[in-house]
């Protein structure tokens, strides 16, 4: 590494691609909100120093050295491992859907500290829930928090075409909710009862613990995630292949 400059940022790891034989390109989420791709060169070396500490949802203290298309890992001190998630396929399928859209959200020339802050705690969230609906309501509740910070928030309070509040309606492509008058000329408008709403709502306004404490029907749970998915897909103009199987499994 030497005469390379070095800087040292804390990031989670959200993917990981094969390179080579034993090595590994790294996508991350830095503190400042943004992402990084980074080589850890022998990571998939069994026994490598780097093996255990680049997995997947991993929180670390990195080191790095400025390359000319990609950084390279240097030192690595783990930070948290997020050690509740392994070995438990709905919770690895639900922080995968996490990692998933946080990595479509994040840029590298745009800072944003919201994204890792909200990230992180949605990690620690789903070691937390207590079953799969919870599950889902965290990744529907993730999903929905950070698109609407990022400018994608729904209008959950009256149409979005002529401001009726009876709306009985809700469109992804719309923006939000539609009287029964206007969803008549928005392909794929779908019907939406009050207590549906209701949870839209609280999805953006609540906070994680209040979503862990809540109680939550299992349809309603796979629908919100449905919705969220849905949501993302059409503003992030992107397959969510992760959040696809979370709600499939």
């Amino acid at each position: 590494m030497a005469g390379r400059r070095t800087y040292r940022c804390r990031a989670i790891v959200l993917d990981r691609t094969k390179l080579g034989e034993t090595d590994l390109i790294l996508t991350l989420l830095a503190d400042d909100g943004r992402r990084l791709r980074a080589v850890a060169k022998g990571a998939r070396k069994p026994g490598g120093k780097l093996a255990g500490k680049v997995q997947l949802f991993c929180e670390c203290d990195f080191l790095l050295a400025c390359g000319r298309s990609l950084d390279v890992v240097s030192e690595v001190s783990l930070v948290d491992a997020h050690a509740g998630l392994r070995g438990d396929l709905e919770r690895v399928s639900a922080a995968s859907a996490v990692c998933e859209v946080a990595r479509l959200c994040c840029y590298e020339d745009a800072e944003d500290p919201f994204v890792y802050a909200i990230t992180a705690r949605a990690l620690s969230t789903c070691e937390e829930a207590r079953d799969r609906s919870h599950l889902d309501l965290i990744d529907a509740a993730y999903a929905f928090k950070l698109l609407a910070h990022l400018g994608w928030r729904p209008e959950l309070g009256c149409c979005v075409a002529c401001g009726d509040e009876a709306a009985t309606r809700i469109s992804c492509v719309a923006g939000g909710v539609l009287c029964e008058s206007c969803a008549k000329d928005v392909a794929g408008a779908e019907p939406v009862s009050a207590p549906q709403l209701a949870w839209l709502r609280a999805l953006i306004g609540a906070t994680f613990d209040d979503l862990l404490a809540a109680h939550v029907g299992e349809e309603l749970a796979v629908w919100l995630l449905s919705m969220a998915h849905r949501w993302c897909a059409t503003h992030l103009d992107a397959r969510l292949r992760a959040m696809e199987f979370a709600i499939s499994c």
